[in-house]
């Protein structure tokens, strides 16, 4: 059973960056899609980016392209967000999730998510 936790979350000033990473367990990371999605209170689970497995592809969401990007070692079995130029309105909860399907935009391609790991940008 695959598991994944993130970590990397915390309390950054506007303008300021933070590295997200996400570690699986298990053997199906190197041939799985990973990717993040975010939710604030109130708000919808938003997708962000996303890497294939070999990490070739990568597709990031408008909001977070020139800022973030994803990418992956699979030595590790590890997915990263370096999030740039952090404004308050990125502060969420960020999850990652993997996609034994490839790699996606759309929240119903992936078969397992984190807990999830919150970020809060202050002005």
């Amino acid at each position: 059973q695959v598991q994944l936790k993130e970590s990397g979350g915390g309390l950054v000033q506007a303008g300021g960056s933070l590295r997200l990473s996400c570690e699986a367990s298990g053997r199906t990371f190197s041939n799985s899609g990973m990717g993040w999605f975010r939710q604030a209170p109130g708000k919808d689970r938003q997708f962000v980016a996303t890497i294939s497995s070999s990490g070739y592809n990568t597709y990031v969401t408008g909001f977070a392209k020139g800022r973030f990007t994803i990418s992956r070692d699979n030595a590790k079995n590890t997915v990263y967000l370096q999030m740039d130029s952090l404004s308050p309105e990125d502060s969420a909860v960020y999850y990652c999730a993997l996609s034994r399907s490839g790699y996606a935009t759309m929240a119903h391609r992936y078969d397992v998510w984190g807990q999830g790991t919150q970020v809060t940008v202050s002005s």
